[in-house]
C-alpha cells in the first residue's frame, strides 16, 4: 500500500513512539499479566476485548489465537492498539497501578498480536458465511463503517463502502498523529478488512456521485459513518488569507501530500482539545521555531488528555490560557504576522507565521437531508440509538463521530460492530 502514497511526506519525519515489540519482549510483558478474575481492563475497553485471554495466548506463543480473540470484539484492533488513549482506558485500569507498579502494556501487546497475524502472506483468520442476499451501503470509510462492514461481510452480507476521498480509513488515515499511526499502516488495516469480503469505492461523494434515494431503493440498509465535517472558523478580522489552516485539514495535508521542504516558523494552535495538542506536538517535532497553544479558559478546563499535554510540554509547546482571539494581523503584503488576543481585560499580540484552528468541525445537515426521517440534535449530530445505531428512518443506521460529536476510534468501532450485530439478528 505504500506505493499509492507519496513517498516524501512530512509525517514520515515523525517516528513511531511505541515501536513493535520483538517476540521476546512480547512474551516477557505477557508473562506479567495476572489474569485477574474481575479483569478491570475489560470493563475499561469500549469494545470489551477479552484482554487477559489474548495476553495469555501471547504468553503461550499462540499469536494467531490471540489476534482472533481481539478481532472477535474489535476488527480494528490493530489501529486501536496504537491510537487508543490506553492510559485512561485499559492500561489505566490495570491493577498494577494501585500497587504503584508499571501497568501491563496492553496496547503494545495488542499491536504485537494483530500486526503479526495480518502481515501479507499470512493465512486468513476468519472464513465468511455463504452469501445471504442482504446488501448494506455504508457512507464514509472510517472506523465505524469499516467495523460494521467487516462484521456484516463475515456473516455473508454484501457490504459496500462509499468514500469521497481517494483513500479509505477515515481519521486513521487522515488525522491520527503520525507518531501513533502512519497513513500506510491505516491503509494496511483497510486492506485487511477488505480481505473479509468488504468492497470499498473511493471518490464517491454522497449528494454528488451517489444519492440517498437510490441507496434506500437498492440496499437493505444504509449505514452513515461519516465522521465530522470541515474545520470551524473563528470568523474574526484578518482570517481570510494565507497562513491560517483548519487543524484537521493541516494534519491531513501533512500526512498525505508531498512535503515541499517548508519551514514552519512560529506556530499558534488555537484550541484546548486533543486535536489541538496533536497539531502542536507535530509542529514542534517537525522543527517549528516555536509552538504556542492558545486557549480561552484555564488549563484545568481543557478537554485534551492531561498525559498528552504533558507530552506536548516536554516537546517544547507553550500554553497561553484565558486568551480569546480578537483579530489576525497582517503586514502590507498580506502576510500573517500575529494574532491579537484578549487576556484578562487587556489585549496583546502573539507573533506568528502560521495558525492552526482546532476549535471544532461543522455538522451533518447535508447528510441528513439525503435521508427522510434522519434528524440532527442541538449539536448538529445525527440522532441515533447508541445501542444499535437506529435513526428516524427504519433503513438508516449511524455511528461514530457523526452521532457522538467526536470520541475515540474505539468508540466508533464499537458503534459499527453493534449495528452489524443488530442487523444480523433482525435478519434471522
Amino acid at each position: 500500500m505504500k506505493s499509492v502514497l507519496p513517498q516524501q511526506r512530512d509525517e514520515l519525519e515523525l517516528k513511531d513512539k511505541k515501536p513493535l515489540y520483538s517476540a521476546a519482549e512480547a512474551k516477557a510483558e505477557a508473562d506479567r499479566c495476572l489474569y485477574c478474575q474481575d479483569a478491570p481492563c475489560i470493563k475499561a475497553c469500549p469494545t470489551e476485548i477479552d484482554i487477559p485471554t489474548f495476553i495469555k495466548k501471547i504468553a503461550t506463543d499462540n499469536v494467531r489465537g490471540s489476534a482472533k480473540t481481539i478481532f472477535e470484539q474489535n476488527l480494528l484492533g490493530y489501529s486501536c492498539a496504537r491510537v487508543c488513549p490506553v492510559e485512561v482506558l485499559c492500561v489505566g485500569a490495570c491493577v498494577y497501578n494501585a500497587w504503584h507498579r508499571e501497568p501491563i502494556q496492553i496496547g503494545r501487546l495488542q499491536r504485537y498480536a494483530t500486526e503479526k497475524a495480518t502481515q501479507p502472506g499470512k493465512p486468513p483468520l476468519f472464513t465468511s458465511a455463504p452469501p445471504s442476499g442482504k446488501k448494506v451501503a455504508l457512507i464514509g470509510a472510517g472506523p465505524a463503517s469499516l467495523a460494521c462492514a467487516g462484521y456484516l461481510a463475515l456473516q455473508g452480507h454484501a457490504a459496500v463502502i462509499f468514500e469521497k476521498r481517494p483513500y479509505a480509513g477515515g481519521l486513521n488515515t487522515t488525522g491520527i498523529a503520525p507518531y501513533k499511526l502512519h497513513a500506510e499502516d491505516s491503509l494496511h488495516e483497510v486492506e485487511w478488512v477488505q480481505s473479509l469480503g468488504v468492497e470499498v469505492k473511493t471518490g464517491m461523494e454522497l449528494g454528488k456521485d451517489i444519492f440517498g434515494k437510490d441507496l434506500l431503493r437498492d440496499y437493505d440498509a444504509v449505514y452513515l459513518g461519516v465522521g465530522l465535517g470541515e474545520d470551524t472558523k473563528l470568523r474574526i478580522p484578518g482570517e481570510e488569507g494565507d497562513g491560517i489552516y483548519g487543524a484537521t485539514a493541516w494534519i491531513e495535508a501533512m500526512k498525505l501530500t508531498p512535503t515541499a521542504g517548508r519551514k514552519l516558523g512560529r506556530v499558534l494552535v488555537v484550541g484546548g482539545g486533543n486535536t489541538a495538542i496533536d497539531v502542536a506536538r507535530e509542529c514542534a517535532l517537525l522543527g517549528a521555531t516555536e509552538v504556542t497553544m492558545v486557549y480561552r479558559r484555564d488549563a484545568a478546563s481543557m478537554s485534551g488528555y492531561h498525559h498528552e499535554m504533558e507530552g506536548a510540554r516536554k516537546e517544547g509547546v507553550r500554553l497561553v490560557t484565558r486568551a480569546t482571539p480578537v483579530a489576525f494581523e497582517r503586514d502590507a503584503q498580506g502576510k500573517l504576522t500575529g494574532l491579537k488576543v484578549a487576556v484578562d481585560g487587556t489585549e496583546q499580540v502573539l507573533p506568528c507565521d502560521m495558525v492552526a484552528l482546532a476549535i471544532g468541525q461543522s455538522k451533518m445537515h447535508a447528510i441528513a437531508a439525503e435521508f427522510p426521517g434522519v434528524e440532527l440534535d442541538a449539536r448538529g449530530c445525527i440522532v441515533a440509538d447508541p445501542t444499535n445505531g437506529a435513526t428516524g428512518n427504519a433503513k438508516v443506521f449511524s455511528g461514530g463521530d457523526c452521532i457522538n460529536g467526536g470520541k475515540e476510534v474505539v468508540n466508533a468501532v464499537a458503534d459499527g460492530r453493534n449495528t452489524a450485530r443488530y442487523l444480523e439478528q433482525s435478519w434471522k
